[in-house]
Parts: structure tokens; C-alpha cells; sequence
């Protein structure tokens, strides 16, 4: 049995994909027999399920709210040095949860671990650029030279490290999913229905929605049935400049919608016709892999690492950009919708058959005992 700590900075954001892959990688993890903690911050609590403890830390600085932004919490810190693991494993950059464990693990002698979660893209590194140059200098830094081993979740993210000049082994293993029940798929005649490409997700510029909505102008009139829904949560005002966007196109069939979760979620991914994902850079992109578990086939850019798309024919990989995104667009809307629902259906197959969470476990597992004993080296590691 492993004696396993995963920290992330929280859970609490139920669009972003660390807050469903992180604690599902540790129940899976404790399905296994490992005993897991997981600590993030938000309001402080303790749940124990099997294996798995979650314990919760209150940011220190909560006065500011730019310093509270760093997510320092004295308590967690504190935990951490308390904490008897084998392996400690962090999850995102930037926040003081990412940085904590780091020296922790030195002190005790013990491998440590750090999931970027996409956080080293190009793309996403420039957004507040400035204020990550001094966590970096300050903090992250020292962080990230006394990682033992990187896990990325595509080799694109493997790129990412190595460009950002970060030498340690990578271990390349995918995020998992969860396959729901299909208890109705939709059939192309339903009444009064009409068909549409979903957006589900962060509603941020790095998303690469404005260049969708383009896309979709580009296409709708031949389409006129047809629409094209955004929907998730909104950042930076973004949600705002998208629907002025589409308005300045003269499209009346593009909305953006708040958050949807749980059953009603499901059932939006399984009524699409097509799932888009514009992103301008993705480490693994869990919509795609959602909208694949239902059925729904995919259009992703190469932003993301969705090769198998095409690989497994249950999508389209495109280039960025309108243009590529409306051919991909045309095809799709405009081939049969039984031709449709079979791709779907090999996408499915597709997750069922490399994507299921114990055999993502399994590897991560593997890992922690590479890292632990020096033992047999997995297949997923890259120097």
C-alpha cells in the first residue's frame, strides 16, 4: 500500500477539469488499496470516504484580496509537515498549495511530483505574465528544480515542460472518464429539436470562442436550422464580448448560457450533435473526452491533444483559425445524422478502452513506485 498526498489549489470551480480529474485520480487511486489525502483550500472541512481523506484549509490573507489570490494557508502548510507519504503530488502552478509540498517532500526525504494541469502552454503563460514572473522568482522556481518527476497528461504538455526548460522525467498519462449510463440517446428526428454544436466550458479568451462564433458565421446560412451553444461559466467578461461578437455578425442562433452540472450536463453533451473545442492550447481538454464518453462526436484544434480523433474516426483535429474550424463545421452538419451517431459510438468505444480510471490509476501507481523504490521503470516515462 501506498501513503499517498495530492494537493490542489481547490475543487471548488466544478467547470474546470482539475476539480473533477484530481479527486477522481484519488478515489481511484484508493479503490486500489492506497491510502490517499487530498488537501485544497475553501472552507475548512474533513471527508472521509474508504481510502481517501479530503481536507480543506482557509487562505491566510483573506484581507486582500490580491494576496489571497496566492492561496497561502499557514494550516495547510502545517499539515503538510505532519504528513507521513510515500510520494507527494501537486496539481496546477501558480498558488502556494503548488509550492508547499515541494520543500516538505525535500525535508522527508521523499519523491515529489507536479502536474502543470496545462498551466506551462504558451498560451496560458501569457495571461498575467507579469505577476507569474515574480512567482516564479520567488516562489515556483525553487518549486519546480526540486520536482523528482513531471506528469503531463499528452506529450504536447511533455513539450511544454521541455520548452519551458524543465529537464526531470515526465511521466505521460492521460486524464480517465467516466462512462454514464446512455439511457436514451436522441434520435435525429427529434420533434421540435432543432440540431446544434455545443461549447461546453470555461468561457475565457485562451478558449478560443470568438474564432468558433466566426466559424459558425461562416456556415449558418447554409445551416439555417441549426445552432450553435456556448455554455459555461464566465471569466473576464467574456461572456458579454462573445454575445456582442456574434451580434456584429448578424447571427441570431448563438447563445451563451451559464453553467450547467450533474444529469443536466450530461444531457446537454448527449443531445449535441457535434461537441466543438476551439482552445488555443489545452494540456488534455475533459470535455472532449465527456462528449466522447456519450456518444457525441468531436471537433477539436490541434490546440488540444486530440489526435486520436481522427485515429479512431469519432472527430476532426484542425488547425486554428475560422476557416479550418468551419470545414470541419461543414462536414459535420452536413453528413447524415445516423453517420454522426456512429462516430459517437466509436469514440465511446475509444474511452472505454484507453480511458478508463483503474487503468489510470494502475500507471500512477506505477509511478509513485518507480519513484519510491527504484523498481521497474514504466513504459509512461520519458527522460
Amino acid at each position: 500500500m501506498l501513503r499517498v498526498i495530492q494537493t490542489l489549489a481547490s475543487v471548488d470551480a466544478e467547470a474546470s477539469g482539475p476539480s473533477y480529474s484530481v479527486p477522481r485520480l484519488c478515489r481511484s487511486l484508493g479503490e486500489l488499496g492506497h491510502r490517499v489525502e487530498l488537501l485544497t483550500l475553501g472552507a475548512p472541512s474533513v471527508a472521509e470516504a474508504g481510502n481517501v481523506r479530503h481536507e480543506r484549509f482557509a487562505r491566510d490573507l483573506s484581507w486582500s484580496r490580491q494576496l489571497a489570490k496566492a492561496g497561502a494557508s499557514w494550516q495547510m502548510r502545517r499539515a503538510l509537515a505532519r504528513a507521513d507519504a510515500d510520494v507527494f503530488h501537486t496539481h496546477g502552478l501558480w498558488m502556494m498549495p503548488n509550492v508547499y509540498p515541494a520543500g516538505i517532500s525535500q525535508a522527508k526525504g521523499r519523491p515529489f511530483v507536479l502536474s502543470p494541469r496545462g498551466m506551462l502552454g504558451a498560451d496560458a503563460l501569457k495571461f498575467s505574465y507579469p505577476a507569474k514572473q515574480v512567482f516564479w522568482a520567488l516562489f515556483q522556481g525553487k518549486a519546480a528544480r526540486a520536482v523528482t518527476c513531471f506528469h503531463a497528461t499528452a506529450h504536447s504538455e511533455l513539450e511544454d515542460i521541455r520548452a519551458f526548460g524543465l529537464s526531470q522525467p515526465v511521466a505521460v498519462i492521460p486524464n480517465g472518464i467516466d462512462l454514464p449510463a446512455i439511457v436514451s440517446r436522441p434520435t435525429p428526428e427529434r420533434e421540435g429539436a432543432a440540431p446544434y454544436v455545443l461549447s461546453l466550458g470555461r468561457i475565457h479568451p485562451k478558449k478560443g470562442l470568438d474564432r468558433l462564433v466566426a466559424a459558425f458565421a461562416i456556415v449558418s446560412a447554409e445551416f439555417p436550422d441549426w445552432r450553435l451553444r456556448i455554455i459555461g461559466p464566465d471569466e473576464c467578461g467574456c461572456a458579454a464580448v462573445l454575445q456582442q461578437h456574434a451580434a456584429s455578425l448578424g447571427l441570431s442562433r448563438v447563445s451563451v448560457e451559464p453553467p450547467v452540472f450533474g444529469s443536466e450536463k450530461q444531457s446537454i453533451l448527449e443531445s449535441a450533435e457535434v461537441f466543438a473545442l476551439p482552445t488555443l492550447h489545452e494540456n488534455f481538454g475533459m470535455t472532449v473526452a465527456e462528449s466522447l464518453a456519450v456518444a457525441t462526436p468531436v471537433i477539436s484544434t490541434q490546440g488540444a491533444p486530440w489526435a486520436g480523433l481522427v485515429e479512431n474516426r469519432c472527430g476532426w483535429w484542425v488547425k486554428h483559425g475560422p476557416e479550418p474550424m468551419a470545414a470541419a463545421l461543414r462536414e459535420a452538419m452536413s453528413m447524415p445524422a445516423m453517420e454522426r451517431r456512429e462516430m459517437g459510438r466509436r469514440g465511446r468505444e475509444w474511452m472505454e478502452r484507453d480511458f478508463a480510471w483503474p487503468a489510470i490509476a494502475e500507471q500512477m501507481a506505477g509511478v509513485y513506485r518507480w519513484l519510491g523504490t527504484g523498481g521497474v521503470r514504466p513504459n509512461c516515462i520519458w527522460d
